[in-house]
This record gives C-alpha cells, sequence and structure tokens, in this order.
C-alpha cells in the first residue's frame, strides 16, 4: 500500500484475539453463503499449519525485498504452490509469481498478495526483524504473501468441497505503483499465463485490532500521482542576486501557493490531497543555483477532480516562473501513478455475507475512503472483473483498545510504512487466512453444483 496513513475507523472497532467463529455452527447459512459445515472442514487443518505459518511470517519479515527485487521471496511462494499442486509460471513482469489451480467448471477466481518490501530502517525492536539495512517489511505485504500461502493450501486440500479455477498470485513491487502493470504487460492475461479471472480478491494489513476486517465500497482508496516539477533560472553568486534568476525563490513560492489548490479549487463535497515531500536545490550557501527540483504527492477519487488538481498545478508553477522572470517553463514529470481502488458493491455484499457467518458482525466495521493508494485494482480492470479489497487488522488487540480509548491511535498505533509497524502474528495470520479461504469459496461453485 503506498503512503499508507491511519484509517479513520467510522463504527466501533475495538479489537479481540478471539477469532473463533461467531454465529452459531446449527444455523442455517444465507442463500449463496458456504454451508457452515462445509467452511468449518475447509478450514479445519489450519490450527496444525499455523506454525509453519508463523515461521514463515518471521522468515520473510526477516529477509526483505524491494520491488522488482523479490527473488528470495518469490522462489518460496512458488515452491510451496508447486507442493500443493498448483501449476506455477515464474517470472512475469520480473519476479511475479502464479499459480493455478484447475477443478472443473467454474468460475475463475484470483487470490492477490504484493510481495515487496520499503527502503525503511527498522526500529520495532522484534526479535526477527529485517537482517538488511536500510530495507523492511513496513507496510505488512509479509502478512500478505503468508496469509496467500496458507489459503492456498487449504484451498488445494478441500478440492472436494469446491469447482472452478483458482489463481493465487504474488504481485512485485506495488509500493512503486507499477508492479500489476509489469504482469500485464509480460503477457499475464494476453499470452494466457492464467486465465482470464471473474474476480479479483484481496486484503492488506492495517494498523487497527487484530481480529478484525474493514471494508468500503465503491472508491475505497484514492488515485496517486507521484510529480516532480524542475525549476529553471539562472544561477549566479549570492552576493549578486540582482543577476539571477533564482529558481529557489520560485519554487517556494510554489510550494506557498500550491497549498490553495485543495483549499479553494476542490469543492467541500470532494477529497484531495497535494503534499511536498521533496525539496532540492543547491549545494552551497554562497551560490544561487540555475535549478530547484520539487517532487509532490497527489490524491483525489475522482478522475474529474484529478484533472482539475493536476492542471492547477501546472498552471500554478507555470505561473510562478513567469513570475519570476524565468526565460523556460517549469518542466513537470509524473514518477509514478496508481487508478483509483474501486470496490464492486455486490461482490463486497456476498463476501461479507461470508465473513458475517464465519466471525460474526462484530468483527466487520465500515471505513471511509483512504488516501492510500493501491494498484491490485489493475489486475480487475484488465479483466473486466469485480474487485473486493478489504482491510484485515493486525495490530495487538488490547494496545489498540487503550489507544482507542484515549483518543492516541496516530501517537500510539504505528501506521504502515513506519519504521515500528510491527503486526502481530496471531491472530493476524489465523483470520488473514481464514479471510482468503472464505472469500475464495464464497466466489466459487460448490462441489456438485
Amino acid at each position: 500500500m503506498s503512503d499508507s496513513d491511519h484509517l479513520r475507523l467510522v463504527s466501533d472497532a475495538s479489537g479481540s484475539v478471539d477469532v473463533a467463529p461467531g454465529p452459531d455452527g446449527d444455523r442455517p447459512s444465507p442463500a449463496g453463503v458456504t454451508p457452515r459445515p462445509v467452511i468449518d472442514s475447509v478450514l479445519a487443518p489450519l490450527d496444525g499449519r499455523l506454525a509453519d505459518l508463523v515461521a514463515l511470517y518471521e522468515d520473510l519479515h526477516r529477509h526483505p525485498e524491494l520491488g522488482f527485487q523479490e527473488t528470495r521471496t518469490a522462489a518460496e511462494a512458488a515452491r510451496r504452490l508447486t507442493s500443493y499442486g498448483y501449476d506455477v509460471t515464474t517470472g512475469i513482469g520480473g519476479t511475479g509469481v502464479t499459480g493455478v489451480l484447475r477443478n472443473g467448471p467454474g468460475p475463475v477466481v484470483l487470490l492477490r498478495a504484493d510481495m515487496d518490501a520499503l527502503p525503511v530502517t527498522e526500529r520495532s525492536g522484534l526479535d526477527y526483524a529485517s537482517t538488511t539495512p536500510g530495507r523492511m517489511h513496513a507496510c505488512g505485504h509479509d502478512v500478505h504473501v503468508t496469509c496467500l500461502l496458507g489459503a492456498a493450501d487449504l484451498l488445494a486440500a478441500a478440492r472436494d468441497h469446491w469447482s472452478g479455477t483458482l489463481i493465487a498470485l504474488f504481485q512485485p513491487a506495488e509500493e512503486v505503483g507499477n508492479g500489476a502493470q509489469a504482469m500485464l504487460d509480460d503477457g499475464l492475461y494476453s499470452k494466457g499465463l492464467v486465465p482470464v479471472p471473474d474476480v479479483v480478491l484481496a486484503q492488506h494489513v492495517a494498523p487497527f485490532g487484530a481480529g478484525l476486517i474493514a471494508y468500503c465500497p465503491g472508491a475505497c482508496m484514492a488515485a496517486a500521482d507521484t510529480l516532480e516539477i524542475t525549476f529553471h533560472g539562472i544561477g549566479g553568486h549570492g552576493s549578486r542576486p540582482e543577476t539571477t534568476v533564482d529558481p529557489i525563490l520560485m519554487a517556494a513560492s510554489f510550494v506557498q501557493r500550491v497549498q490553495s489548490v485543495v483549499a479553494r479549487e476542490v469543492a467541500p463535497k470532494d477529497q484531495a490531497v497535494v503534499s511536498i515531500g521533496s525539496f532540492h536545490a543547491g549545494d552551497t550557501a554562497n551560490v544561487i543555483p540555475d535549478q530547484a527540483v520539487v517532487r509532490l504527492s497527489v490524491r483525489t477519487f475522482d478522475e474529474t477532480v484529478r484533472a482539475r488538481v493536476l492542471a492547477a498545478i501546472d498552471r500554478i508553477a507555470g505561473a510562478e516562473a513567469t513570475a519570476s522572470g524565468a526565460d523556460r517553463a517549469p518542466q513537470t514529470k509524473i514518477l509514478d501513478s496508481f487508478p483509483v481502488t474501486v470496490n464492486d458493491s455486490r461482490t463486497l455484499r456476498k463476501v461479507n455475507e461470508e465473513f458475517t457467518q464465519l466471525f460474526g458482525p462484530q468483527r466487520l466495521f465500515a471505513y471511509d475512503p483512504a488516501s492510500g493508494s493501491e494498484d491490485a485494482g489493475v489486475l480487475a480492470t484488465a479483466a473486466e472483473a469485480p474487485l473486493y479489497y478489504w482491510w484485515l487488522g493486525g495490530w495487538d488487540p488490547e494496545e489498540f483498545r487503550t489507544a482507542l480509548a484515549a483518543g492516541r491511535l496516530a501517537q500510539d498505533i504505528p501506521s504502515n510504512h513506519s519504521p515500528y509497524f510491527a503486526p502481530v502474528a496471531r491472530p493476524t495470520l489465523t483470520m488473514g487466512v481464514q479471510a482468503l479461504t472464505a472469500a475464495a469459496m464464497n466466489r466459487l461453485e460448490a462441489a456438485g453444483n
């Protein structure tokens, strides 16, 4: 998840370590929901496999790999998928891995996990902390890989209970926004490396109480554009500024003025974020440089708003250059771009019925759209398939409850991308495996249909 912050909770999310089944197992299942005895049977082996999954998670956390460098992680995913009986393809889009399990007629269901870590130095104090300086699984992708492998194992062992085709997809480079597209460009669908899915399902661990699932219908995560704007001036001696066109002043004026875009050009009913994250100019105190480079992040939830904001940024940059007397217009480069992540409401509703039967309604809660960004939706859009992307609680429930009660979530619970981000293995992995497995069963056909 790119540049995620804390989710703004919109209903109670106190957390719990208990992830035992919620509703009474003797109650009839709602229409379209996997019968309770069947889902219990499918999930039954998990307890005996959990120790291995915890060991896998800790191993992945110790050995983080950046985007398009996930060779060790990919090799382990491929090895395990092969042992479960999947048809495995490696090296898609660089380091991507897929496992396909064909099990008779029925829907094609794609489960996706991202694999890459971040260039962050870990400060969590975990005994299984990163062994690679300057790299860390600070966004929980090690959780995602582990949960998907656990679900792939359970679903392969339960082939008597479902019909259709299952795809387990391990994606590189989510953090830089082009891993999913790289897999598509390498022929994921066009060359038949996997069948085109009928639905795409994914989850992301987040800093709220383990044992909970959060969901958001419709646009659930923002489009993100990372821009680099280079302002051109005329350099010279710091003692004679009148002989120069100062790009630092030009860029600094832009930084101030661009804050007005959200405040004055975006309607209150719409959402947008414009944040300056980098400003580089010059090398020494007594020389005015000939250029200044600003990098900024733009988040929007609507294409019309996105176009308006990007146009305003270009307009302001150009106006500041003109006002400064620059003889060359600023240059804008888009460094990366994520589309809006949009959940299909019908798929969300049907899978949530499965979650409600399995976990109980008290473990599901709604959240407002998050200004972080994702590229899982690219896989669904390319297939013209619905997407459901949900959040998996990963923080120690007692710590989360205490911080929530005190109104100190932002201060006391480290967010994704923090060097202190440390999901607890249990019950996070348990619920993550259960959720992926149950969601897949909900979208596959029951055996014998």
